[in-house]
Protein backbone atom coordinates (compact mmCIF):
# COMPACT_ATOMS: atom_id res chain seq x y z
CA UNK A 1 0.00 0.00 0.00
CA UNK A 2 1.55 3.43 -0.81
CA UNK A 3 0.97 5.64 2.25
CA UNK A 4 1.86 9.34 0.47
CA UNK A 5 -0.74 11.62 1.32
CA UNK A 6 -2.75 13.28 -2.42
CA UNK A 7 -2.54 16.88 -2.95
CA UNK A 8 -5.67 18.95 -2.30
CA UNK A 9 -8.46 18.95 -4.75
CA UNK A 10 -12.33 19.01 -5.13
CA UNK A 11 -13.21 15.44 -4.11
CA UNK A 12 -13.30 13.48 -0.68
CA UNK A 13 -10.21 12.00 0.92
CA UNK A 14 -8.41 8.55 -1.07
CA UNK A 15 -8.52 5.83 -0.51
CA UNK A 16 -5.68 3.30 -0.17
CA UNK A 17 -5.47 1.78 -3.95
CA UNK A 18 -5.50 -2.37 -3.52
CA UNK A 19 -3.64 -5.08 -5.17
CA UNK A 20 -3.28 -5.51 -8.26
CA UNK A 21 -5.79 -7.80 -10.11
CA UNK A 22 -4.65 -11.03 -12.01
CA UNK A 23 -6.87 -9.60 -14.80
CA UNK A 24 -6.77 -6.32 -16.48
CA UNK A 25 -9.66 -3.87 -15.49
CA UNK A 26 -10.79 -1.88 -18.14
CA UNK A 27 -13.13 1.00 -16.32
CA UNK A 28 -15.05 2.98 -18.55
CA UNK A 29 -17.49 5.83 -17.33
CA UNK A 30 -19.87 8.36 -18.99
CA UNK A 31 -22.07 11.51 -18.15
CA UNK A 32 -25.18 11.90 -17.23
CA UNK A 33 -27.21 15.02 -18.75
CA UNK A 34 -26.17 18.95 -17.98
CA UNK A 35 -27.73 21.91 -18.51
CA UNK A 36 -26.90 22.11 -21.83
CA UNK A 37 -27.21 18.39 -23.01
CA UNK A 38 -30.75 17.42 -21.91
CA UNK A 39 -29.80 13.82 -23.16
CA UNK A 40 -25.88 12.59 -23.08
CA UNK A 41 -25.28 10.07 -25.60
CA UNK A 42 -22.18 8.63 -23.52
CA UNK A 43 -24.97 7.76 -20.96
CA UNK A 44 -26.51 5.83 -23.76
CA UNK A 45 -23.54 3.85 -24.95
CA UNK A 46 -20.67 3.70 -22.56
CA UNK A 47 -23.29 0.47 -21.17
CA UNK A 48 -23.45 -0.97 -24.89
CA UNK A 49 -19.81 0.10 -25.42
CA UNK A 50 -18.89 -2.26 -22.10
CA UNK A 51 -21.17 -5.18 -23.34
CA UNK A 52 -19.70 -4.99 -26.28
CA UNK A 53 -15.87 -5.41 -25.14
CA UNK A 54 -16.67 -7.91 -22.97
CA UNK A 55 -17.64 -10.25 -25.80
CA UNK A 56 -14.43 -8.58 -27.84
CA UNK A 57 -11.76 -8.94 -26.14
CA UNK A 58 -11.01 -12.03 -24.23
CA UNK A 59 -9.17 -11.98 -20.72
CA UNK A 60 -10.28 -8.73 -19.58
CA UNK A 61 -13.15 -7.68 -16.45
CA UNK A 62 -14.67 -4.41 -17.62
CA UNK A 63 -17.09 -2.47 -14.81
CA UNK A 64 -18.99 0.19 -16.36
CA UNK A 65 -20.47 3.81 -14.83
CA UNK A 66 -22.18 6.31 -15.81
CA UNK A 67 -21.65 9.46 -13.49
CA UNK A 68 -23.49 12.11 -12.38
CA UNK A 69 -22.65 15.72 -14.50
CA UNK A 70 -21.57 17.16 -11.46
CA UNK A 71 -18.72 18.75 -10.18
CA UNK A 72 -18.13 16.94 -6.49
CA UNK A 73 -19.72 13.63 -7.22
CA UNK A 74 -18.59 13.03 -9.87
CA UNK A 75 -14.92 13.02 -8.50
CA UNK A 76 -15.47 11.54 -5.35
CA UNK A 77 -17.09 8.77 -6.99
CA UNK A 78 -14.27 8.40 -10.04
CA UNK A 79 -11.76 8.19 -6.54
CA UNK A 80 -14.02 5.33 -4.87
CA UNK A 81 -14.30 3.74 -8.01
CA UNK A 82 -10.38 3.66 -8.93
CA UNK A 83 -9.72 2.72 -5.78
CA UNK A 84 -11.76 0.35 -5.27
CA UNK A 85 -10.98 -1.24 -9.22
CA UNK A 86 -7.38 -0.23 -9.49
CA UNK A 87 -8.13 -0.08 -13.65
CA UNK A 88 -5.01 -0.98 -15.99
CA UNK A 89 -7.18 1.24 -18.20
CA UNK A 90 -9.32 4.32 -17.13
CA UNK A 91 -11.62 5.12 -20.39
CA UNK A 92 -13.86 8.40 -20.03
CA UNK A 93 -16.44 9.45 -22.68
CA UNK A 94 -18.01 12.59 -22.61
CA UNK A 95 -19.53 14.55 -25.43
CA UNK A 96 -18.61 18.27 -27.54
CA UNK A 97 -20.13 20.04 -29.38
CA UNK A 98 -17.41 20.69 -31.70
CA UNK A 99 -16.90 17.20 -32.01
CA UNK A 100 -17.81 15.53 -35.56
CA UNK A 101 -15.80 12.24 -34.69
CA UNK A 102 -13.69 10.93 -32.18
CA UNK A 103 -11.69 13.34 -30.32
CA UNK A 104 -9.16 11.43 -28.57
CA UNK A 105 -7.94 14.39 -25.72
CA UNK A 106 -3.88 14.47 -24.80
CA UNK A 107 -3.66 16.67 -21.78
CA UNK A 108 -6.00 17.72 -19.16
CA UNK A 109 -5.80 21.08 -17.82
CA UNK A 110 -5.83 22.25 -14.15
CA UNK A 111 -8.86 24.44 -14.16
CA UNK A 112 -12.54 24.80 -13.80
CA UNK A 113 -14.91 27.30 -15.91
CA UNK A 114 -17.31 28.79 -13.41
CA UNK A 115 -20.43 26.58 -15.08
CA UNK A 116 -22.82 25.08 -13.30
CA UNK A 117 -23.65 21.75 -12.91
CA UNK A 118 -26.58 18.87 -13.17
CA UNK A 119 -27.16 20.14 -9.85
CA UNK A 120 -27.03 23.76 -10.51
CA UNK A 121 -23.62 24.14 -8.41
CA UNK A 122 -20.51 25.99 -9.22
CA UNK A 123 -16.98 24.35 -8.78
CA UNK A 124 -15.88 24.94 -5.29
CA UNK A 125 -12.88 26.68 -6.20
CA UNK A 126 -10.98 27.64 -9.96
CA UNK A 127 -8.62 24.23 -10.01
CA UNK A 128 -9.39 21.02 -9.86
CA UNK A 129 -5.97 20.40 -7.29
CA UNK A 130 -4.97 23.24 -5.62
CA UNK A 131 -1.01 22.10 -5.89
CA UNK A 132 -1.52 20.27 -8.95
CA UNK A 133 0.74 21.37 -12.10
CA UNK A 134 -1.20 23.34 -15.00
CA UNK A 135 -1.42 20.34 -17.59
CA UNK A 136 -0.91 16.72 -16.92
CA UNK A 137 -0.81 14.55 -20.37
CA UNK A 138 -2.89 11.83 -21.05
CA UNK A 139 -1.30 8.26 -21.35
CA UNK A 140 -3.56 7.04 -24.14
CA UNK A 141 -1.35 6.07 -27.61
CA UNK A 142 -3.25 8.88 -29.04
CA UNK A 143 -1.32 9.04 -32.46
CA UNK A 144 -2.07 5.27 -32.81
CA UNK A 145 -5.80 5.11 -32.00
CA UNK A 146 -6.37 8.07 -34.40
CA UNK A 147 -4.52 5.78 -36.82
CA UNK A 148 -6.29 2.97 -36.39
CA UNK A 149 -9.24 4.66 -36.50
CA UNK A 150 -9.00 6.61 -39.46
CA UNK A 151 -7.82 2.74 -41.11
CA UNK A 152 -11.91 1.96 -40.17
CA UNK A 153 -12.81 4.87 -42.22
CA UNK A 154 -13.72 6.80 -38.86
CA UNK A 155 -13.33 10.16 -38.38
CA UNK A 156 -11.08 10.90 -35.86
CA UNK A 157 -8.70 13.44 -34.55
CA UNK A 158 -6.33 14.33 -31.24
CA UNK A 159 -7.43 17.32 -29.45
CA UNK A 160 -5.48 19.48 -26.85
CA UNK A 161 -8.17 20.90 -25.28
CA UNK A 162 -10.75 18.92 -23.36
CA UNK A 163 -12.18 22.31 -22.24
CA UNK A 164 -13.12 23.57 -18.90
CA UNK A 165 -16.05 21.57 -17.80
CA UNK A 166 -16.41 18.02 -15.91
CA UNK A 167 -14.68 16.27 -18.95
CA UNK A 168 -11.65 18.52 -18.29
CA UNK A 169 -11.64 17.63 -14.66
CA UNK A 170 -12.55 14.24 -15.08
CA UNK A 171 -9.25 13.91 -16.65
CA UNK A 172 -7.23 15.32 -14.79
CA UNK A 173 -8.25 13.68 -11.45
CA UNK A 174 -8.12 10.42 -12.75
CA UNK A 175 -4.56 11.43 -14.63
CA UNK A 176 -3.97 12.48 -10.83
CA UNK A 177 -4.80 9.68 -9.37
CA UNK A 178 -2.64 7.66 -11.47
CA UNK A 179 0.72 9.95 -11.14
CA UNK A 180 0.34 10.50 -7.13
CA UNK A 181 -0.02 6.28 -6.17
CA UNK A 182 2.35 5.43 -9.76
CA UNK A 183 0.06 3.82 -11.19
CA UNK A 184 0.91 1.60 -14.40
CA UNK A 185 -2.09 1.75 -16.37
CA UNK A 186 -3.33 4.03 -19.16
CA UNK A 187 -5.49 6.96 -18.68
CA UNK A 188 -7.82 8.96 -21.34
CA UNK A 189 -10.48 10.57 -22.07
CA UNK A 190 -12.65 10.44 -25.08
CA UNK A 191 -14.93 12.85 -26.57
CA UNK A 192 -18.06 12.40 -28.76
CA UNK A 193 -20.45 14.61 -30.59
CA UNK A 194 -23.06 16.00 -28.32
CA UNK A 195 -25.79 14.99 -31.04
CA UNK A 196 -25.37 11.47 -31.55
CA UNK A 197 -28.67 11.10 -29.82
CA UNK A 198 -32.83 12.07 -30.48
CA UNK A 199 -33.17 13.46 -27.53
CA UNK A 200 -36.97 12.93 -27.65
CA UNK A 201 -36.35 9.44 -27.27
CA UNK A 202 -32.86 9.39 -26.22
CA UNK A 203 -32.73 5.99 -24.86
CA UNK A 204 -34.06 4.34 -28.08
CA UNK A 205 -33.00 6.56 -31.39
CA UNK A 206 -30.08 7.64 -32.65
CA UNK A 207 -30.11 11.02 -34.21
CA UNK A 208 -29.88 10.81 -38.22
CA UNK A 209 -27.30 12.66 -40.32
CA UNK A 210 -24.48 12.06 -38.37
CA UNK A 211 -20.91 11.04 -39.33
CA UNK A 212 -20.77 9.07 -36.32
CA UNK A 213 -23.34 6.07 -36.23
CA UNK A 214 -24.14 4.25 -32.42
CA UNK A 215 -22.34 0.89 -34.41
CA UNK A 216 -19.66 3.27 -35.19
CA UNK A 217 -18.90 4.48 -31.76
CA UNK A 218 -19.31 1.08 -30.30
CA UNK A 219 -16.64 0.06 -32.52
CA UNK A 220 -14.03 2.42 -32.95
CA UNK A 221 -14.46 1.99 -29.14
CA UNK A 222 -13.59 -1.60 -29.15
CA UNK A 223 -10.51 -0.27 -31.45
CA UNK A 224 -9.27 2.27 -29.11
CA UNK A 225 -9.64 0.09 -25.91
CA UNK A 226 -7.64 -2.93 -28.22
CA UNK A 227 -4.73 -0.26 -28.82
CA UNK A 228 -4.45 0.91 -25.69
CA UNK A 229 -4.19 -2.30 -23.93
CA UNK A 230 -1.71 -3.34 -26.63
CA UNK A 231 -3.82 -5.97 -28.20
CA UNK A 232 -4.12 -6.49 -32.34
CA UNK A 233 -7.02 -5.13 -34.70
CA UNK A 234 -10.11 -6.84 -33.07
CA UNK A 235 -11.44 -9.21 -36.00
CA UNK A 236 -13.92 -7.97 -38.47
CA UNK A 237 -17.05 -9.81 -39.45
CA UNK A 238 -15.29 -11.17 -42.31
CA UNK A 239 -12.83 -12.80 -40.16
CA UNK A 240 -10.19 -9.74 -41.25
CA UNK A 241 -8.42 -7.38 -39.03
CA UNK A 242 -8.98 -3.45 -39.67
CA UNK A 243 -10.90 -3.03 -42.92
CA UNK A 244 -13.43 -0.52 -43.72
CA UNK A 245 -16.68 0.35 -41.34
CA UNK A 246 -18.36 -1.82 -42.90
CA UNK A 247 -16.73 -4.80 -41.17
CA UNK A 248 -17.57 -4.76 -37.53
CA UNK A 249 -15.65 -6.90 -34.30
CA UNK A 250 -18.74 -7.48 -32.38
CA UNK A 251 -22.60 -7.59 -33.29
CA UNK A 252 -22.93 -3.64 -32.50
CA UNK A 253 -27.11 -3.94 -33.76
CA UNK A 254 -27.32 -6.25 -31.14
CA UNK A 255 -26.20 -4.38 -28.12
CA UNK A 256 -27.67 -0.88 -29.77
CA UNK A 257 -31.11 -2.34 -29.34
CA UNK A 258 -31.81 -2.47 -26.07
CA UNK A 259 -33.12 0.51 -24.44
CA UNK A 260 -30.54 1.62 -21.49
CA UNK A 261 -31.64 4.95 -19.78
CA UNK A 262 -29.61 6.76 -17.70
CA UNK A 263 -29.01 6.11 -14.54
CA UNK A 264 -26.63 7.83 -12.64
CA UNK A 265 -23.69 5.63 -10.14
CA UNK A 266 -24.49 6.37 -6.48
CA UNK A 267 -21.70 6.07 -3.58
CA UNK A 268 -24.15 3.08 -2.21
CA UNK A 269 -23.79 1.46 -5.74
CA UNK A 270 -20.80 0.85 -7.55
CA UNK A 271 -20.96 -2.08 -8.24
CA UNK A 272 -20.20 -3.28 -11.98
Amino acid sequence: MNDRQPPDTMARPMLAMPTSPDRPVVLITGFGPFPTVGANATSILVPRIAEAARRAVPGITVSHHVLPTEWETSLALLEELTFRLKPTLALHYGVSGRATGFEIETRGRNRCSLSTDAAGRLPSCERVSSDGPEYLPATLPAAHIVSRLRRRGLPARISRDAGGYLCNALLYRSLEIAQVYGAPGRTGFVHLPANLVNERRPALEPRTGTRLSWDDVIEGSIEILATALGRPMPTTAGGRSGGSRAGTSVNTRSTISRASPYRPTSAASLGT
